[in-house]
């Protein structure tokens, strides 16, 4: 009895595994047949970009940031990167292989949980450059990015109660999420997030049916609010300020501009750049210069025409959907990635006040970095559909005014 109980049980186990493996396999063919290859591969593509961008900046940065005690080699915070990008990498994989619901359960909790972290940040949070904005959990993270991962799809879900019953007041709830928001990075204070948060608001009222009359309400409070921080943030008004009055040569966004243009078309060669040793936050909030000076303004225009291209794909891929918040959800991140990205690359070319905000994907970011990762990862998960299945594309009109 001993012998055959000892035949049998491998054997069963055996099954097993080969049943574990199949249906892992499967669940890998399905992902790999739903999910948006292009955007995946435009994504990864970036980093890579990334990757090398950091190496050039790290030594102007390493070298800044070096005192008499403390010698930081050239590629101190290109060693740093490639750890936050494979934890970046594992985020992105790892949210994008998850269903629809799990993905909309997922951004609602974090955008839960960042909001009570932001509500936290004010009075235990760590200060730097007077800005109080980061929380200290054995690693600095800063919540108002790990908040982009949920902002849009919590938005999105509120927004699409309409289908259920277009009496709900999902316009006041919004309103009023958008407030909150915006009075905590104030709190901060962070000007350039809060603005960032507000446009995402403002695109998915825009898609979500919107009236005229409420739209243009909308809009003349995003004028009242820029205006009164022009009036009581003293470092934006400052930042608005320089940016009208064209500034002086030690400006940052100025030394910026000489950088970018310094390398021509087609650069002056890996480490080869001089004016980006005298950038500060070469490696993070004036990437794109480093990279305009050292591969060229060629290089330059194709990592615009990248993130274009992120854009148009998901957009998109959008107007395949057929439900209202996978189009709200989709679009709104989308829409806050490609805004964050163009924000930081307008402010190198010297057509936007300086913001404070990294290059997507391609600045060193620390935790930021696994935060867009994730970001991205969660649209992935959401748009997610079967090639075979053809669906019925979703339409506006149906669902009527908005409560």
């Amino acid at each position: 009895m001993a012998t055959a109980a000892s035949t049998v049980t491998p054997i069963a186990s055996g099954n097993a595994m080969v049943r574990y493996n199949r249906s892992r396999r499967s669940a890998l063919a399905i992902w790999w047949q739903e999910i948006d290859r292009v955007t995946l591969a435009l994504v990864l593509i970036l980093m890579a970009i990334g990757t090398v961008s950091v190496a050039a900046a790290s030594p102007a940065s390493s070298r800044r940031l070096s005192t008499s005690a403390k010698h930081l080699s050239d590629l101190h915070f290109f060693f740093i990167h490639l750890r936050w990008q494979a934890l970046g990498l594992l985020a992105l994989f790892g949210t994008s292989t998850l269903s629809k619901e799990t993905a909309r359960r997922l951004g609602i909790l974090i955008a839960g949980a960042m909001l009570f972290a932001l509500m936290l940040v004010p009075f235990v949070g760590s200060e730097v450059n007077g800005a109080r904005r980061w929380l200290n959990l054995g690693v600095s993270i800063q919540p108002s990015e790990f908040l982009k991962c949920g902002f849009p799809i919590l938005l999105a879900w509120i927004l699409a109660w309409r289908v259920r019953d277009n009496r709900l007041p999902v316009m006041q709830v919004t309103v009023g999420l958008m407030g909150l928001i915006g009075v905590l990075l104030m709190a901060q204070p962070d000007f350039g997030s809060t603005m960032l948060f507000s446009a995402t608001w403002f695109v998915l009222i825009l898609l979500s049916g919107l009236d005229v009359r409420r739209i243009m309400a909308a809009m003349g409070a995003g004028v009242a609010i820029v205006a009164l921080a022009y009036m009581f943030y003293e470092n934006g008004r400052n930042r608005i300020n320089a940016f009208l009055g064209g500034g002086s040569a030690y400006d940052q966004v100025d030394l910026a501009e000489r950088t970018l243009l310094n390398g021509g078309w087609f650069g002056t060669g890996f480490w080869m750049g001089s004016r980006k040793l005298s950038l500060p936050e070469a490696h993070t909030d004036y990437i794109f210069s480093v990279i305009g000076e050292e591969f060229g303004l060629a290089v330059c225009a194709v990592i615009i025409m990248l993130y274009a291209a992120i854009l148009f794909q998901a957009i998109l891929r959008q107007t395949r959907e057929d439900d209202l918040f996978t189009v709200l959800a989709g679009t709104g991140m989308v829409a806050q990635f490609g805004g964050q990205a163009f924000i930081n690359i307008l402010v190198n070319l010297q057509l936007f006040p300086s913001k404070g905000m990294t290059l997507p994907l391609v600045s060193y970011g620390g935790s930021s970095t696994v935060a867009v990762c994730t970001c991205l990862g969660l649209l992935l998960a959401i748009t997610r559909r079967n090639p075979f299945i053809e669906r019925e594309r979703f339409s506006l009109s149906d669902v009527g005014e908005t409560a």
